[in-house]
């Protein structure tokens, strides 16, 4: 826990800037009649029945310093999609980068081991070497600030009935884009002595 904290309390670095990961699913759903369009005093109107048209995986990354989001949806979320992610994380959003400093959960997919299952020795080896990883704690993902912005991107976005993949993409990409504009952010203050204050049961205690 105090790892992923200290790490937050670091000045800007744009050499090896501090990245948080994270990824949820989305259940994809049509509408089995047309809705009917608001209007004055009337509320846009759904039919309670729906059609489920599967899944999406969303991944979202967020260098909170820097006040910078990335969204991109898949089909699913393997050890692949992962890796995949990873690979444009380095060679497209942090090209001169020297080392990321990755915050994410300890999922089974997030791991270097993914990386060589994904691509060749030499490139795994390649985007291995630019990663300082950092996991949060089990029962401790809320230290992820990438999960903070997913709850924002569900309630300002997905938090309807979206039908396929490429509406989904097209909404997460445009929310992104807004919220990246909008100067919002997350002001952390959460730091390593207060969680010795407010979360002392989860240390461990020496007996006398």
């Amino acid at each position: 826990m105090e790892d992923v904290l200290a790490l937050y309390e670091q000045p800007y670095d744009p050499q090896r800037p501090v990245v948080c990961m994270d990824e949820t699913s989305k259940q994809l759903v049509g509408e089995t009649r047309t809705p009917i369009s608001a209007r004055p005093g009337q509320p846009r109107r759904l039919d309670y029945e729906y059609q489920r048209r599967g899944t999406a995986d969303v991944f979202l990354f967020t260098e909170p310093l820097r006040n910078w989001r990335s969204v991109e949806v898949t089909a699913t979320r393997t050890r692949i999609d992962w890796a995949v992610q990873i690979k444009n994380l380095i060679d497209v959003d942090y090209p001169s980068a020297t080392t990321i400093r990755l915050v994410m959960d300890n999922l089974n997919t997030h791991s270097v081991a993914s990386l060589y299952e994904a691509f060749p020795p030499e490139e795994a080896r390649r985007i291995a070497a630019k990663l300082e990883i950092h996991y949060t704690p089990k029962h401790g993902s809320w230290l992820n600030i990438a999960e903070i912005e997913l709850r924002v991107l569900t309630g300002q976005c997905m938090n309807r009935r979206i039908p396929d993949q490429v509406k989904l993409r097209t909404e997460a990409r445009a929310w992104m884009h807004q919220r990246n504009a909008s100067g919002a952010r997350v002001d952390w203050q959460f730091k390593s002595k207060d969680a010795r204050i407010h979360l002392k049961h989860l240390y461990p205690r020496l007996q006398p």
